[in-house]
């Protein structure tokens, strides 16, 4: 029987795949590629840290154009190499 992972691992996406509009928690940064190292560094500079709160803003018109990212009180255009860095846990609908 195979075994289901705790609910943190089943909820948690890459930022670029939170919805426009959509709130959640930053769970962790870690660059993809081992040879940046100060790209993590540089996104928590920027306040990309686990439990800050992200927004995306809007989405470029084209698969490959940059994604904006609300933390904090600051708006930021990523890369979506950088965005895909960030995992993000959706926070749920608030009902009605």
């Amino acid at each position: 029987m195979p075994k289901t992972p705790p609910a943190s691992e089943s909820t948690d996406i890459r930022l670029t795949d939170l919805g426009i509009g959509r709130r959640a928690r930053v769970v962790s940064v870690s660059s993809a590629d081992a040879a940046a190292p100060e790209l993590g560094r540089r996104l928590a500079e920027l306040g990309f840290l686990p439990g800050e709160a992200v927004r995306i803003v809007a989405k470029g018109l084209m698969a490959r154009a940059p994604i904006a990212v609300r933390v904090g009180t600051g708006t930021f255009a990523l890369r979506l190499f950088e965005a895909a860095c960030i995992r993000v846990c959706p926070e749920q609908p608030q009902p009605a």
